[in-house]
C-alpha cells in the first residue's frame, strides 16, 4: 500500500536528485560532437552524460539546408563530482580536489527483450536498500497477444537471483519477420567512427540484439576489435530509434611522449609552502623556502622518449603514430651526471634550484634580511644577510655572515660566523660556531665555539666559551662582565669595570667543554650521595624494625625491597659517574694549554681570573700585564702581544668581500 508519509520521502528524493542535475543544452552537427561538447563544460566523461534529443538535425544535400542537431544533456547525479577548495589567506596554491560520490542505494532493474523468436530476460539485482523489480511488471511486459509460452518458475528464479548481466531465454513468442527491426551502418569517410540507425520492430518484430548489431557492422567490414561494446550494450538495453547511435570507433594511434625532465624539486618557488601543523595552523617561522640537497643527491632524471603506438581504422587499415623527440640534458652549476647518463646529481651540499632551465645547486644564499618574510632560515651553505636578524628568529648553515644587528635571536653554524655589526643578545640570544666567530661587539649572550671568538669592540655581561683564543681587539676592547673560557688565551685591552660594579670571571688553560661536563657530573654525584644517605637511612630504620618484631606488616616489607634496590641503582649510577670524573680529571691535568690572560691596558679591581685551578682575584687596578700559570701558581707579568696573528685571525674567504 503506498501511503502519503511514502510519497513524500519519494518526492525529498527526486526533490534532492533534481537539485544535483547539471543540465546543458547544445547545438552541434551531430550527437558525438555535442557530448563532447557537453562533456567539456559539465567538468566529466561522456560515459556519465545522457541526453534528449529536441530538435532532429539534418546534413542537407550539398551542403544545403544543413540544421544542427539541438539536445539537451544533462549529467547522471550518482557521478556529479563535489569540489573541495582548501586555500589560505593566499599562502597556498588552490587545489582542486575530487571525488566521485558512490551509489549505496539502487533499485533493482530488468530489461525484457524479443530476439529471434525468443523471449529473452535481463535482471540487474538492487543495491544496498534499494528496491527489487517488480514481478508483475515483467509478467506484464512477457504476456502480450504474440506470447506462445514462458516459464514462470525460472521468471522468478532470475527475480530472485539475477541474470549476472546477460540475456537469458524464459519463453517463446509468435515471430513474424516482416516486423524485425532494421539495422543501416553509417561509416564516416575517415573510417574512425561507425553508428547505426534503427528502424523500430513491428508487433511480433524481434528487436535489435547484441549480435544482429555485430553482423551488421562485420558485414561492412568494420573488424570486431574497433567495436564498442559497452555502446553496443547500452542501446540493446535501451534502445534509440531512427537516431544515429555510435557503436564502434577506429584504434587511435597514440604518439609516443616526448623526453622530459622528472624534478625531484619543486621548480617554481612561488609553490614552496609553510609548514602546517597537524591541527591546520601555519607556522610562520617555517616557510620552507629553501630547498637543501646533500652532495650527490639525486635531483632530476631524465625521461627517455616513447615510442608511438600505431592504429586502426575501422577497416583495419594501419594509422600511422609519431616517436616521441628527444631532448638534451642541460646541466647548471655544481652538478653532475650520474653513470646511468639520465640521472642529474648534486657535487656539492646548497640549495637547489632551476636556473634558465638548467638545474643548479648554489652553496651561498644571499638574503636581505632575516625576519617575518623569510622565517627561520636552514641551509647547508654559506648564508650571507644584507640586513640584520631580527628578535625571535634563528639561522643555521653551514657559515653564516650577516652586515647588520643580531637581535635576540640564534645562530648556528658548523663553519665560520661574521657579525659586522655586533649581537644584542638580550639575555636571550645564543651563537654556536664549529669554527670560529668574529663580531663588532657581544652584549647579554651566550657564545660557543669550537676555535677562535675574535671581537673588535667589546664584550659585556656575556657568557662566551672558546676551545682556542678569545680575543677583543681595537680602540676600546673590552671584557665588562660575565663568565668567559678559553682554552689558549684571553686578550683584550681592558678587563672588568671601575669600582667593580659587574662580576668579570676568566677561565684559561682548561677545557671548556670537560670542565663544563665535570660540573655537571660533580653537582649530580652530589645530589644523588644526598639520596643515598636518605635510603640507607630508611634501610636502616627499617631492618631494625624488623629485627625487633621478627616480621614486617606487607606494605613496609614492599618499601624495603623498594629502597634496597633504589641503592643499588644508585651505587651503580656513581660507579660510572666517579669514572667518568676522574678520566676528565686526568684529561684537564695533562692538557698542555698552560693558558694566558693578557691585558693591554688595565684589569680592573674585582676581575676573578682562573689559570687552569689557580684563582688571581684582582685586588687593585693593574696595567699592562700577563697572567699566567707556573708551579701550580698564577702569576703575573708583562704584557705579551696576543699568540694569534692578525692573518689566522681572518676569516676562511668565503664572505661576500
Amino acid at each position: 500500500m503506498v501511503t502519503l508519509e511514502k510519497l513524500r520521502e519519494d518526492m525529498k528524493i527526486y526533490l534532492s536528485q533534481d537539485k544535483e542535475l547539471h543540465m546543458v543544452e547544445v547545438n552541434a552537427d551531430t550527437i558525438d560532437e555535442a557530448l563532447s561538447d557537453a562533456a567539456v563544460q559539465l567538468d566529466t566523461k561522456v560515459s556519465n552524460l545522457h541526453y534528449e534529443v529536441v530538435e532532429k538535425g539534418s546534413d542537407g544535400f550539398l551542403g544545403l539546408g544543413k540544421k544542427p542537431w539541438k539536445i539537451k544533456i544533462y549529467q547522471d547525479p550518482s557521478t556529479i563530482v563535489k569540489k573541495v577548495k582548501l586555500a589560505s589567506d593566499g599562502l597556498f596554491d588552490e587545489d582542486d580536489l575530487t571525488d566521485t560520490v558512490e551509489v549505496q542505494n539502487q533499485d533493482g532493474l530488468y530489461y525484457v527483450r524479443r530476439f529471434g523468436s525468443d523471449i529473452m530476460l535481463k535482471v540487474i539485482l538492487p543495491r544496498g536498500e534499494g528496491l527489487p523489480v517488480d514481478d508483475k511488471e515483467i509478467f506484464e511486459d512477457i504476456k502480450r497477444e504474440d506470447t506462445l509460452e514462458f516459464d514462470e518458475g525460472l521468471i522468478h528464479k532470475y527475480i530472485k537471483n539475477g541474470t549476472d548481466g546477460q540475456y537469458l531465454v524464459v519463453g517463446q513468442y509468435k515471430h513474424i519477420p516482416a516486423g524485425d527491426v532494421l539495422i543501416s551502418v553509417d561509416i564516416t569517410k575517415d573510417e574512425l567512427k561507425a553508428s547505426i540507425v534503427v528502424s523500430p520492430p513491428s508487433m511480433s518484430g524481434a528487436e535489435a540484439s547484441d549480435e544482429m548489431i555485430k553482423r551488421s557492422l562485420l558485414q561492412q567490414g568494420v573488424i570486431d576489435q574497433c567495436f564498442l561494446l559497452d555502446k553496443i550494450s547500452e542501446f540493446v538495453d535501451n534502445p534509440v530509434y531512427n537516431i544515429p547511435f555510435e557503436v564502434a570507433s577506429a584504434i587511435l594511434p597514440v604518439d609516443g611522449k616526448d623526453a622530459y625532465i622528472s624534478y625531484n624539486f619543486e621548480t617554481d618557488p612561488k609553490k614552496l609552502k609553510a609548514k602546517v601543523s597537524d591541527t591546520g595552523n601555519i607556522n610562520y617561522k617555517e616557510l620552507n623556502q629553501i630547498q637543501n640537497v646533500i652532495a650527490d643527491q639525486p635531483l632530476a632524471v631524465k625521461i627517455p622518449a616513447e615510442r608511438g603506438k600505431g592504429g586502426k581504422t575501422l577497416f583495419g587499415r594501419y594509422l600511422e603514430a609519431k616517436n616521441g623527440k628527444d631532448i638534451q640534458i642541460q646541466l647548471g652549476a655544481n652538478v653532475k651526471l650520474d653513470r646511468d647518463g639520465v640521472t642529474i646529481k648534486a657535487q656539492i651540499d646548497g640549495e637547489v634550484m632551476l636556473v634558465n632551465g638548467k638545474v643548479t645547486v648554489e652553496p651561498i644564499k644571499y638574503l636581505d634580511a632575516v625576519n617575518v618574510k623569510t622565517g627561520d632560515v636552514k641551509f647547508v651553505g654559506t648564508v650571507i644577510i644584507k640586513g640584520g636578524v631580527e628578535e625571535g628568529y634563528k639561522v643555521e648553515a653551514t657559515n653564516i655572515e650577516v652586515n647588520g644587528i643580531v637581535d635576540k635571536s640564534i645562530l648556528e653554524a658548523t663553519g665560520d660566523i661574521i657579525v659586522r655589526q655586533g649581537i644584542y643578545g638580550k639575555g636571550e640570544g645564543y651563537v654556536k660556531a664549529g669554527k670560529s666567530l668574529w663580531a663588532k661587539f657581544i652584549n647579554d649572550t651566550t657564545v660557543e665555539v669550537e676555535e677562535n671568538v675574535i671581537v673588535n669592540d667589546s664584550i659585556v655581561n656575556s657568557n662566551v666559551t672558546a676551545m682556542k683564543n678569545i680575543v677583543v681587539r681595537g680602540k676600546k676592547a673590552q671584557i665588562m662582565g660575565g663568565h668567559l673560557l678559553a682554552t689558549e688565551e684571553i686578550c683584550a685591552k681592558n678587563i672588568g669595570s671601575p669600582g667593580g660594579g659587574t662580576e668579570t670571571i676568566l677561565e684559561v688553560g682548561i677545557d671548556p667543554r670537560a670542565k663544563k661536563r665535570l660540573e655537571e657530573l660533580q653537582k649530580r654525584q652530589g645530589d644523588l650521595t644526598k639520596d643515598y644517605e636518605k635510603f640507607e637511612l630508611d634501610v636502616q630504620n627499617l631492618e631494625q624494625q624488623k629485627k625487633l618484631r621478627k616480621k614486617l606488616p606487607q606494605e613496609k616489607e614492599e618499601k624495603l625491597k623498594d629502597y634496597k634496590n633504589k641503592l643499588n641503582q644508585i651505587t651503580d649510577e656513581l660507579e660510572e659517574m666517579n669514572h667518568e670524573i676522574e678520566t676528565i680529571q686526568e684529561h684537564l691535568r695533562k692538557l698542555k694549554a698552560i693558558g694566558k690572560v693578557k691585558v693591554e691596558g688595565t684589569v680592573y679591581s674585582g676581575v676573578k681570573i682562573y689559570i687552569r685551578d689557580a684563582l688571581d682575584e684582582v685586588k687593585m687596578d693593574t696595567s699592562a700585564v700577563t697572567f699566567y700559570y707556573e708551579k701550580s701558581f698564577s702569576k703575573r707579568g708583562a704584557y705579551e702581544p696576543p699568540s694569534l696573528t692578525a692573518e689566522e685571525g681572518q676569516p676562511s674567504g668565503y664572505s661576500a668581500d
